[in-house]
């Protein structure tokens, strides 16, 4: 008996298959949208994908553009490919700005991207998409039962960007060493990173780089240049020593401080 219910299922998945596969290459158009229709809905995502993508453009104007737009950038994401999917939504959005399901693509878009995005240190395109994403559709849906989420993406992304923009600016630091350019590179980027993340968890260790980035680009720098640099060290200092009076860094700050200060004595005596 398991051996005939075997067969039995085997014949009906070889039916099932010749049939999609005769529909692929030689259905028509609306026999293809029924198929594609059928896998979609059975969850066979690349299946349904092969044919929305071959009837797509016959359906152009058509009123079942809107649910073959929608049923492409669900198979893409269901299969993973998930920039193409965000870009799917996104073009969903748009072209059907009175759908019934704007608001779960707009939101689909954003997770898309989100998914897409690689860890912090790498390219961060889908990264910035994604937060840009969830952000637009927490200002359009202030009510969204899916708010709660949105919010929580768009805390990670937002983590995630701060963290790589905290270790640039730190890579800058630590090749300044082989090429001096970078001591000014990672002022200015520890400057952007407490500007646009304000509150930062970073704060402290950015203020400490800076004032070391600061304190050895004056120390190292050419007599004419050497004043000017020595007072932005300084004031480096002072903001770190304002905001962390009892930071972990300021045994060695304060050494920094005392080069600083003997850097200017010999400066005003020359």
């Amino acid at each position: 008996m398991k051996n005939l219910a075997y067969i039995v299922v085997m014949l009906f998945v070889l039916s099932s298959c010749g049939e999609y596969q005769k529909v692929l290459n030689k259905g028509t158009v609306e026999e293809q949208y029924k198929m594609a229709t059928k896998m979609y809905e059975a969850q066979k995502y690349s299946k349904a994908l092969r044919l929305l993508e071959k009837i797509v453009s016959s359906y152009r104007g058509k009123p079942q553009m809107e649910r073959i737009k929608f049923m492409v950038a669900q198979c893409s994401f269901n299969e993973k490919s998930y920039s193409l999917a965000g870009y799917y939504f996104d073009s969903f959005v748009n072209s059907f700005p009175k759908s019934s399901k704007k608001e779960e693509a707009a939101f689909l878009s954003a997770l898309s991207y989100y998914k897409a995005a690689p860890v912090f240190s790498l390219d961060p395109t889908d990264t910035n998409k994604a937060l840009e994403s969830f952000q637009k559709f927490i200002d359009t849906y202030p009510d969204s039962d899916k708010l709660e989420e949105a919010n929580k993406y768009h805390a990670e992304l937002r983590a995630k960007l701060e963290r790589k923009a905290f270790e640039i600016a730190k890579t800058y630091y630590r090749t300044a060493e082989y090429d001096s350019r970078n001591y000014k590179a990672a002022i200015v980027a520890f400057d952007n990173l407490l500007e646009d993340y304000l509150g930062t968890k970073y704060k402290e260790e950015a203020l400490y780089y800076r004032l070391k980035a600061a304190h050895d680009l004056a120390v190292k720098s050419k007599l004419r240049k050497k004043g000017e640099r020595i007072e932005a060290a300084l004031k480096a200092y002072e903001k770190l020593k304002r905001n962390f009076p009892e930071s972990k860094f300021m045994e060695e700050s304060n050494e920094m401080l005392a080069t600083l200060n003997k850097e200017q004595e010999q400066l005003a005596k020359s």
